[in-house]
């Protein structure tokens, strides 16, 4: 990447065409210089549902994927990572404002938890116990929890997404998520780069692996309070905690 921040250079490298991110009313400032970068449409509270229903119709799916083969999907994924460092780096330190080392090292820690993840889908032991009954034993076997809502904040705008997606993908969950109203372009990179390693996967993935919901608290309550999301990661203030916490225990998600 050039040692100057180009704005329209970055989003171009990340595959994100300046010409398709203006006209919303969500508008993206880079705090390098408080420029506005991009306008985006935030997704409309009323679509969620359809969001969520496709999710589960990929959680079906991809729960009877082997371990192992889901586990070559993030291997792929870590793959274009690489591939997209010095671009990505680029995009989180113009719209997170970090210094360039830091954002090189944010998707480096996504490389690595995408190389943890693989090994992983190789290692999802359950225990043989001994049984009373003769001849009989029993079995443990961890089963795929379901969609998976991940919720982060401006100052890690894509690690914290890659450590819980590189994990819920090998386990067999789909993934929902909603980056920080400060930092979507992120986001719509990450998704270009995880469309790529689906297209190098094959038809073994199902549609509806990794969905984005941009927007602010109001499509965040979305998900939060949705019953058929068994697990929200939500990364954010203690404030947003206290609220967040409440709303997932009361309807008994994790």
């Amino acid at each position: 990447m050039p040692a100057t921040l180009d704005a329209t250079d970055i989003l171009t490298a990340c595959g994100l065409e300046p010409a398709r991110l203006q006209g919303g009313a969500l508008a993206v400032h880079s705090p390098i210089d408080g420029a506005v970068i991009a306008r985006l449409a935030p997704t409309p509270v009323a679509d969620i549902p359809a969001i969520r229903a496709r999710a589960q119709a990929a959680f079906q799916a991809w729960r009877q994927v082997p371990a192992p083969r889901r586990g070559e999907l993030v291997r792929l994924l870590g793959e274009e990572l690489r591939a997209a460092k010095d671009a990505l780096g680029a995009l989180v330190t113009l719209e997170a404002g970090k210094i360039t080392s830091e954002g090189l090292g944010e998707v480096q820690e996504m490389i690595d938890i995408c190389d943890f993840a693989v090994g992983l889908s190789r290692q999802l032991y359950g225990l043989t116990i001994a049984s009373e009954r003769p001849g009989h034993v029993m079995r443990e076997t961890w089963h795929p929890l379901g969609p998976c809502a991940v919720i982060t904040a401006f100052n890690f705008p894509v690690a914290v997404w890659s450590w819980n997606t590189a994990l819920a993908l090998v386990c067999g969950d789909p993934v929902i998520w909603k980056p920080s109203d400060k930092s979507p372009l992120t986001a719509m990179a990450c998704e270009a780069i995880f469309a790529r390693a689906l297209a190098r996967f094959g038809e073994d993935a199902p549609e509806g692996l990794l969905q984005l919901v941009i927007g602010g608290a109001e499509q965040g309550e979305a998900l939060v309070t949705a019953p058929d999301i068994p697990l929200v990661s939500a990364t954010g203030s203690t404030r947003m905690g206290r609220i967040v916490g409440p709303k997932v225990a009361e309807r008994f998600g994790r």
